[in-house]
């Protein structure tokens, strides 16, 4: 799907219509358009700098954010390609660290499309074929790629040698294209296993562990999984990694969320079972204050969508919207963090996602569901929501937008001390929430 990306630079946009005017209009798995249109170009994916390649259901991104977070700790320069954009579609392209500029955006996605006739190729495919053009064109210490859908049929996967390999939290998630079990998710996502690149993955149910290893056999590499190589939790507010290279003892990340240890963790693992991008112990310990990642239980600030609540008011966005994400999320909200009150969740989610799953870890931590729209996307409508409410005993009220939603928490909220509002549901809210509120990722 081309996401409803807009830009503001008439050059990018212009692209942008063309591509929409080109792509089949639908998520399409396979490699053989993105094979056709990167021979067309040269085989840019063959002259990338060393590559880390993240898969996984929910965490893959965070983990990017770690390692690319390591290594500029340490002065590498670092191309990063993912996706989703929340705001800009100049997010999914990083260049040396930092954002790919209007005119450089405009021409490489150019000459892709000026090559793409006759290939039918998708959004993402011909996003990826301008990233690796990109990366090809610049030269850079490491390359960060995240995977787009699954992994054994996503565009990334065309990329024949990676360093290391890593596969975050697996969840049940798109089960259109990747299946309805855990186990036939695991197969997908180990698909990007490739030879002489250690598989990295984080720790996973004893029925997945011959799927890895299969998948790491089967290529000619190893499979390194937490709790078999390598491990690391939270202690005493610090984060303790060990594998058979030693121990580390790193900070806690800034990004909230047990959850984020993990991904810091395993971000460590993929750097010490690869030898191509050496860093010293100090990049490591620095990576986990270093690293941001927007919309992962993210603090707003004061900006111009939040300033009807009151001065003590707190809110979050977070994008999740499956189950293990709903649980994560849910999880970090403490008593002790809550302080004794409930949450006002504004909520979007696209139809495809399930609703209850998401939401069932949250009762009994919500005062009122304020349910919107996901503009230009198929999404769940406000009696979902409403009849998940009336289960839990609470309100709900729809609205348009975020606008107004947030003015309906504010008068609700009038007398509360220090409310608390989440956002969740969809990253496309999140991103509409950010530009709303003046914080454009960065």
């Amino acid at each position: 799907m081309a996401d409803h990306a807009v830009s503001d630079s008439p050059a990018v946009q212009a692209q942008l219509d063309r591509l929409w005017s080109l792509s089949p209009g639908a998520d399409i798995l396979g490699l053989e358009r993105i094979t056709r249109l990167l021979e067309r170009l040269g085989d840019p994916h063959r002259a990338l700098p060393p590559v880390f390649h993240v898969a996984g259901t929910n965490g893959k991104g965070s983990t990017c954010a770690f390692l690319r977070a390591a290594m500029e700790a340490d002065g590498k320069s670092v191309h990063v390609f993912t996706s989703p954009h929340l705001v800009r579609f100049n997010e999914r392209i990083r260049i040396g660290g930092k954002l790919i500029e209007d005119a450089q955006l405009a021409r490489y996605l150019e000459r892709v499309l000026d090559i793409a006739e006759g290939v039918n190729a998708s959004f993402f495919e011909v996003t990826t074929a301008a990233a690796f053009l990109a990366f090809a064109e610049h030269p850079a210490d490491a390359c960060i790629i995240e995977v787009g859908l699954g992994g054994r049929l996503d565009a990334t996967n065309v990329i024949a040698d990676p360093v290391v390999c890593g596969i975050a939290q697996l969840g049940i998630d798109h089960q259109a294209f990747l299946g309805d079990t855990l186990e036939q998710i695991a197969a997908e996502k180990a698909g990007i296993a490739k030879t002489g690149a250690p598989l990295v993955t984080q720790r996973y149910s004893k029925s997945l562990h011959p799927i890895m290893a299969e998948a790491a056999a089967r290529v000619g590499t190893t499979w390194i999984g937490q709790g078999e190589g390598w491990d690391g939790a939270a202690y005493r507010d610090r984060l303790h990694y060990r594998d058979a290279h030693g121990r580390l003892e790193t900070p806690l990340p800034r990004l909230a969320g047990a959850h984020q240890v993990q991904n810091a963790a395993l971000a460590f693992a993929m750097l010490r079972h690869q030898q191509a991008v050496p860093l010293p112990e100090a990049a490591l310990k620095a990576a986990p204050l270093w690293a941001h990642w927007p919309a992962r239980l993210q603090r707003l600030e004061r900006g111009p969508l939040l300033a009807a609540l009151l001065e003590d008011a707190t809110a979050w966005l977070d994008g999740g919207h499956n189950e293990a994400a709903g649980k994560a999320i849910s999880e970090w909200f403490t008593a002790d963090r809550l302080n004794g009150q409930q949450l006002h969740l504004i909520i979007g989610m696209l139809a495809n996602k399930d609703a209850d799953r998401f939401l069932a870890p949250f009762s009994g931590k919500v005062a009122h569901i304020h349910p919107l729209p996901v503009p230009g996307h198929e999404h769940h409508p406000a009696q979902r929501f409403a009849a998940i409410a009336a289960r839990w005993g609470i309100g709900c009220t729809a609205h348009d937008g975020p606008e107004g939603a947030v003015r309906a928490v504010a008068a609700m909220t009038a007398t509360e001390p220090s409310p608390k509002l989440l956002i969740a549901g969809s990253l496309y809210l999140a991103g509409e929430v950010l530009r709303l509120n003046g914080q454009l990722p960065d």
